[in-house]
């Protein structure tokens, strides 16, 4: 049974990292997992992808910090109902435990419209951005 998202869902995809940035926030794992489509991937880090429950814990970890996320897309690139969102975030302050927290990166992510006009994402990788040019 489909029950309506408690979140905003985005229904333009360069609104779509910021329906994302509102869920994260709530600190929610249910709530933000509802920005994804139900196969879709995460990469909590470089070279390894979660689905699933999986994908639900590892976001999860992110949110028990309980400091807030903040996004600011950079590009966002569509063809028919699959776009891609290049977009720098960050989540910065002081966490739980009463430990300080920096933690940022730009993301490289696919977002697929549903039928029901919302965006929510296919692949997220947040750390998703690779040195180019020689090193």
């Amino acid at each position: 049974m489909t029950h309506p998202p408690s979140v905003r869902l985005a229904t333009e995809a360069a609104a779509h990292p910021h329906v994302f940035a509102d869920a994260f926030n709530t600190y929610d794992p249910d709530a933000l997992d509802q920005v994804y489509e139900p196969g879709a991937a995460f990469a909590p880090e470089p070279g390894r992808t979660v689905t699933g429950a999986e994908r639900r814990r590892a976001n999860a970890e992110f949110q028990r910090l309980r400091v807030p996320i903040r996004v600011a897309p950079r590009h966002t690139y569509i063809v028919g109902d699959v776009a891609l969102l290049i977009v720098d975030w960050t989540v910065e302050g002081t966490a739980a435990d009463g430990s300080e927290v920096r933690i940022e990166g730009t993301a490289t992510d696919v977002a697929r419209r549903g039928p029901d006009g919302f965006w929510r994402y296919l692949i997220d990788v947040p750390f998703g951005t690779a040195r180019t040019g020689p090193s």
